[in-house]
């Protein structure tokens, strides 16, 4: 299988307001590196994965709503803990969805699964992986 990762970051402030997340409960911020694995059994005509601009642009417009906001004041996330693997998930749908629509080309439409890490720290990162189709 191949794959092509692309790479971006977003700063945000949020609260995890459960007993379970001891003092981030309370509100703070987070920079993630946010890095996106496109896969697919066989590459393309051209010899690629997917197109990496297109890649790059889609990742960058699924997150930049989200960038410098307080997660908490976000109707989307109105009850939801926005923990690290939440927002893998969050940002997978967005990919995903972005890949059936045509976002990424034509290239898009064959790909066989997107893996989306969030690092919070060089020492903790979350991860979803999933199928495209």
């Amino acid at each position: 299988m191949f794959s092509v990762e692309v790479r971006d970051r977003i700063m945000i402030a949020h609260s995890l307001p459960d007993p379970f997340f001891g003092p981030a409960q309370h509100m703070h911020g987070a920079t993630f590196v946010v890095d996106v694995a496109f896969y697919r059994d066989e590459l393309t005509a051209q010899n690629v994965v997917v197109d990496i601009g297109a890649a790059l642009d889609v990742l960058n417009k699924t997150l930049k709503p989200l960038a410098y906001q307080n997660l908490d004041a976000l109707p989307q996330f109105k009850g939801k803990l926005t923990t690290t693997e939440f927002l893998c998930k969050y940002v997978f749908d967005a990919l995903h969805k972005a890949a059936r629509e045509g976002a990424l080309g034509a290239d898009g439409k064959g790909l066989s699964k997107i893996r989306v890490t969030l690092s919070e720290t060089d020492l903790a990162r979350a991860t979803y992986e999933g199928p495209v189709g």
